[in-house]
C-alpha cells in the first residue's frame, strides 16, 4: 500500500500540496475533497484540477526564465 502511495504522491501534479501549503488545510482532506467531488460531479473536478495543474506548471517554468542577465544590468 506505501508503493502505491508513494507513486501516486511522486507522480501528481502536487496541485492538492500546493492549495494545501497556501490555505493552511491538510493535504489529506484537500485529496479526499476532490475524490469526493469527483464521485458526485461525474468528473469535473478532474477538469479543475488538470487546469490547476498546468497553471502551477507554467508558473514554474515561467519563474525559471523570469531571473534577470548580465545584459538586464
Amino acid at each position: 500500500m506505501q508503493k502505491i502511495k508513494s507513486l501516486f504522491e511522486n507522480q501528481a501534479f502536487g496541485v492538492c500540496t500546493r492549495l494545501g501549503e497556501k490555505m493552511g488545510v491538510s493535504i489529506s482532506s484537500i485529496r479526499l475533497f476532490f475524490i469526493y467531488t469527483s464521485f458526485l460531479a461525474l468528473g469535473s473536478p478532474v477538469i479543475i484540477y488538470l487546469v490547476l495543474a498546468f497553471v502551477l506548471n507554467m508558473r514554474k517554468h515561467l519563474r525559471r526564465y523570469n531571473h534577470p542577465t548580465i545584459w538586464d544590468i
